[in-house]
């Protein structure tokens, strides 16, 4: 842990005695993002630091392919809230951000740290009508496609929505918080952009999607509903479902697999024909089995390649934002994380994955080494990339994303 530095967690499930499926967990715009876990969402809210900061996790994901999504609330100086990438707003959510309410003052800021994650965007129009009373500040450069909307049509509150300029001092909350905006790079059809967030007084970083941390172990959040953990533990389709904690273990190492590299050199897909035969005769074949499709075999070795990925949970930029987003613009990406890396902070909090991180801006500022002109043990290895790479190039030959860059 980076100077000492020690966090503790204090961790608040939902006592509701109510089952799954309850009004409670109820997400009924999950059609916007028809993602899992659909229209049922539950929500653990943890403290990061006393009576000072605490995130809330759901998790998202698709084909069982799930990690926690998270938003982080931080208590002002004043009195009052901040939300940081807010998540969807159900009854459980909503009920653990009011306890907070009712001891440190009402939701004054709602923050949309990205431009290009739907994941997220989707949730700030429905979670600010909750919390009338609050600002909404979002990143510059808004997009939706295939048409760009204005804001008020894309949920935001046409009386309350700002966008966050340049100088973090210009803002109402400029005297506890630096911001730093990863200005606009342009993909072709749609951009992508960030801002990092750095509360001084607890010596905090808060990221969206640019950087992540794999805990070894599965998130509690996914311990709830462990399904998804137990679909991908097996090694093939004529494997049964069994729940242990060998199973769950071997089932989110290899979601974190799947997550970063979409397919991993370990990891073999079946043609359709032999995956359908397969269907025809698996064990679990029910609707939420997705009917015993199962196109995957996992080779010997795979568990050698999340000990490597993981790395003693060092920081990491995600492969699919090395290799198709952060490269469209190398020395606009470095010198955003050299002015993070400028701040004295002690713990970092992304929206996904592990949260949060022991670290050091040294060791934020490595992460991105991998766009520089030099070896790095961070860049992902090139047979793990492979699918990466060839969706690259047949983007830039059909024209849909613009060419990669280079460093000069």
């Amino acid at each position: 842990m980076a100077g000492g530095f020690r966090v503790t967690l204090h961790e608040r499930v939902s006592t509701s005695t109510t089952a799954t499926g309850s009004a409670d967990r109820s997400w009924r715009f999950w059609w916007t993002l028809p993602i899992y876990p659909y229209s049922q969402r539950r929500t653990i809210r943890r403290e990061i630091e006393p009576d000072t900061i605490w995130t809330f996790e759901q998790v998202q994901g698709i084909f069982y392919v799930v990690v926690p999504i998270r938003m982080t609330v931080v208590k002002l100086a004043g009195g009052g809230l901040l939300v940081y990438a807010p998540v969807a707003p159900t009854g459980e959510c909503l009920a653990l951000v009011n306890e907070l309410v009712a001891l440190h003052g009402d939701v004054k800021y709602i923050i949309l740290p990205t431009i290009s994650g739907l994941e997220h965007k989707v949730f700030v129009g429905p979670f600010a009508r909750q919390f009338p009373q609050a600002q909404v500040w979002i990143t510059p450069d808004q997009w939706s496609f295939p048409v760009n909307l204005p804001l008020s049509w894309l949920g935001f509150p046409r009386d309350r929505t700002q966008i966050l300029p340049a100088d973090s001092s210009q803002t109402p909350f400029g005297d506890e918080f630096d911001y730093a905006i990863l200005d606009t790079i342009d993909l072709g059809p749609g951009q992508f952009a960030e801002v990092a967030f750095f509360h001084r007084r607890s010596r905090t970083l808060l990221v969206t999607d640019t950087i992540v941390s794999l805990p070894v172990t599965p998130p509690t959040i996914l311990e709830l509903e462990p399904y998804p953990l137990l679909f991908h533990a097996r090694d093939r389709a004529s494997d049964p479902i069994v729940d242990t904690p060998a199973q769950r273990l071997t089932g989110w190492q290899r979601i974190c697999l799947f997550s970063l590299y979409f397919q991993p050199s370990v990891l073999e897909i079946r043609n359709w024909g032999q995956t359908l035969r397969d269907a025809l005769t698996a064990p679990e074949r029910g609707k939420s089995d997705y009917f015993g499709i199962y196109p995957f075999d996992w080779q010997n070795g795979w568990h050698q390649k999340f000990v490597e990925l993981q790395g003693n949970g060092r920081l990491v930029v995600a492969p699919i934002l090395q290799t198709l987003i952060l490269n469209r613009a190398p020395e606009q990406t470095l010198a955003w994380a050299d002015r993070v890396a400028q701040w004295h902070f002690e713990r970092i909090i992304p929206c996904h994955f592990e949260a949060p991180i022991a670290t050091t801006p040294q060791a934020f500022r490595s992460a991105f080494s991998f766009l520089e002109d030099q070896p790095t043990p961070l860049k992902s290895p090139a047979a793990d990339t492979q699918l990466l790479r060839q969706i690259d190039r047949q983007l830039v030959r059909w024209r849909i994303i613009n060419a990669a860059k280079y460093k000069t």
